[in-house]
């Protein structure tokens, strides 16, 4: 569970790839990330330059001139920077359930807006409410992303804690003491036939 934002060294890390790809400047940051992100979120500008400044400052990116833009200041990634980018790599890898935990948090919130008698929001003139049909066209949304990215949408029936207890156990090494995910033994694949077998009989 996390108790605050998005994962530490989020923006960090997507400023690190952007500049991997080409320079660019602050602004130009900030409109990539939001596009990135489905238009849903954008850092702030107090929160993308003070990095870029913090990445110059310790060689991890340098300014770069242009004659034809004179007047931005462009930043691109150094060597220094291409290994600072490799560890961000690693650390934003593990930090897969925070950010899983950060969508399922704010529509949990959402739809406790929408449903718990505790809270009265006042519905706004405007084209969105905490309601069952914006609800529905958030995770209408979803599901469709999940499609154009994954393919077919399949429904997990297992609430967070028995897909969290899967989750460790498919990653927990196996009895025999192999890795998680290697291949079973010939004398596992006969057992799994023999079970497989006597339950289609």
């Amino acid at each position: 569970m996390r108790k605050s934002g998005p994962p530490k060294g989020l923006i960090s890390y997507l400023v690190l790839e952007l500049l991997d790809e080409r320079p660019r400047y602050g602004y130009e940051l900030l409109g990539e990330i939001t596009e990135i992100s489905g238009g849903h979120w954008e850092p702030s500008y107090g929160s993308v330059y003070p990095i870029l400044y913090k990445f110059e400052e310790e060689g991890v990116a340098e300014r770069v001139e242009r004659s034809d833009e004179p007047d931005r200041k462009y930043f691109a990634l150094t060597d220094a920077g291409r290994e600072e980018l490799a560890e961000k790599r690693r650390e934003i890898g593990g930090e897969a359930r925070d950010f899983g935990d950060v969508v399922l948090g704010f529509y949990h919130l959402y739809a406790a807006l929408a449903t718990d008698g505790r809270f009265e929001v006042d519905d706004a003139d405007a084209d969105w409410a905490f309601s069952e049909r914006y609800s529905a066209w958030i995770v209408e949304q979803m599901i469709r992303h999940h499609e154009r990215d994954f393919g077919e949408f399949e429904r997990i029936d297992a609430s967070p804690d028995e897909f969290y207890a899967r989750a460790d156990d498919a990653d927990a090494p196996s009895e025999s003491g192999g890795a998680p995910g290697e291949a079973e033994t010939a004398d596992d694949a006969e057992e799994s036939e023999g079970a497989s077998g006597a339950a289609d009989d």
